[in-house]
């Protein structure tokens, strides 16, 4: 083989990258479009519903073809922050609602307001939309949500004799503390609350106690505020672990998952969740476990609780809108909605999706949460810029204090709009 000269080095060089830009930017060099499409479906079931999905639509399109690229909820912040300032970023981004804001409000998603199909923007109702509204934009589809329940021993509340709770009849919050004391002995909590992330449990449930926290002003400007509501959820589970001793202070520092062996083996009688951790109870629990699904508290504003969504957002810099959503629109068509929510054990944004009968059968709590549906709103932090930073360096130390008995009250709230105030100040100018 011939030594190539400099010149010749620098020639096949420059071949190469005219090359490379002129199939790039979406395009393959047989003239198909080719859309990357970041998703974070992790579960076993929820990544084969969604690479099934991908190759459908594939078969079907043969000029614009889906590249399925697998991300991960623990570092996805950061990894679409550097892909989209480095230009970088994938077509369609999977995210959650809470997520959103700053990618939107610093121009890196698409507005969607007029490219969405009619189909589409009436299937979600509107609460559902203002999860991804910033501003007068739509910057993402919200497709999956899950609300919070307890996941329960079932013979433990019948040994018990404690009023079983339904989304007709729910436990208030007061009720639910004297449950968690009945439900307490020898070796036995009556609930292990999993708060290793505190912040976003704590807000979206005292939605039911009429807490909002964040205040935006006629200025448009957002403030801390802690008010009456806003106590209730941590008042209880504080007096559930420091007052009653029935609620586990080991688990504060835990993940959901961490708390499953407890549950099984009798140690604690409840635990909140997140509705998908039904998938790991049904796989893991040991046999002759029986569990069910209860609604979680009620407050002054019934079983209202917030979420946030899991949505699916164009990249503002990508050249082939139209066709990012054509592809979303196949998505999220409701028997494949539905798909998505079987496979993930979580509940589909989309009307006629919810309305399916393999999502309201009584079988693993299923009917519970479609029931709760109705009651799920945008969380409280939904659309305030800054509350990522003050979520990390302010409210989680905040809180996590709290609950393990090292602060009180006033200096929670103190920490929670003094310090938290300036955070999002910086963010308001």
């Amino acid at each position: 083989m011939p030594v190539l000269t400099r010149a010749r080095i620098a020639v096949v060089a420059a071949l190469a990258l005219l090359l490379a830009g002129c199939t790039g930017g979406g395009g393959g060099g047989d003239g198909r479009i080719t859309l990357r499409f970041q998703s974070l479906a992790w579960q076993r079931e929820s990544v084969e519903a969604t690479k099934d999905l991908v190759a459908e639509w594939n078969a079907a399109h043969p000029g614009v073809r889906v590249e399925y690229v697998q991300a991960s909820w623990d570092s996805v912040h950061d990894q679409l922050l550097t892909a989209f300032e480095g230009g970088e970023a994938p077509d369609v981004v999977h995210d959650a609602s809470d997520d959103l804001a700053d990618f939107a409000y610093g121009g890196h998603l698409a507005d969607l307001t007029d490219l969405l199909p009619a189909r589409l923007r009436q299937d979600i109702p509107a609460r559902g939309w203002r999860t991804v509204t910033f501003g007068d934009g739509i910057y993402g589809v919200p497709f999956l949500q899950e609300p919070r329940v307890l996941i329960a021993d079932a013979k433990l509340l019948a040994r018990a004799g404690v009023r079983i709770p339904t989304v007709g009849r729910p436990w208030s919050w007061a009720e639910f503390r004297a449950v968690t004391k009945r439900l307490s002995g020898p070796g036995r909590y009556g609930v292990a609350w999993p708060l290793k992330e505190p912040v976003s449990a704590t807000l979206n449930l005292s939605l039911s106690a009429g807490g909002r926290l964040f205040h935006r002003g006629a200025d448009g400007k957002v403030t801390v505020r802690v008010e009456a509501g806003d106590e209730v959820v941590p008042r209880t589970v504080r007096d559930q672990v420091t007052t009653d001793r029935s609620a586990s202070p080991t688990t504060l520092g835990s993940g959901g998952s961490d708390t499953l062996p407890g549950l099984f083996g009798g140690k604690y009688a409840m635990v909140p969740l997140g509705f998908s951790y039904r998938q790991q109870i049904a796989q893991q629990a040991p046999e002759g476990f029986e569990w069910r699904v209860l609604p979680a508290p009620a407050g002054a504003d019934g079983l209202t609780q917030g979420v946030s969504p899991q949505t699916l957002s164009i990249a503002r810099d990508s050249p082939h809108k139209k066709e990012a959503v054509a592809f979303l629109d196949f998505l999220l068509r409701p028997e494949n909605m539905v798909r998505l929510a079987l496979g993930d054990w979580m509940l589909p944004t989309g009307t006629s999706a919810l309305a399916d009968p393999a999502l309201r059968t009584e079988k693993d709590g299923w009917a519970v949460g479609t029931a709760l549906a109705e009651h799920l709103r945008p969380a409280p932090a939904q659309s305030v810029r800054g509350y990522a930073e003050w979520k990390d360096k302010v409210a989680t130390p905040a809180f996590q204090e709290y609950y393990s008995g090292a602060i009180g009250e006033g200096e929670l709230r103190e920490r929670l709009e003094k310090d938290g105030n300036l955070v999002l100040a910086r963010y308001q100018r």
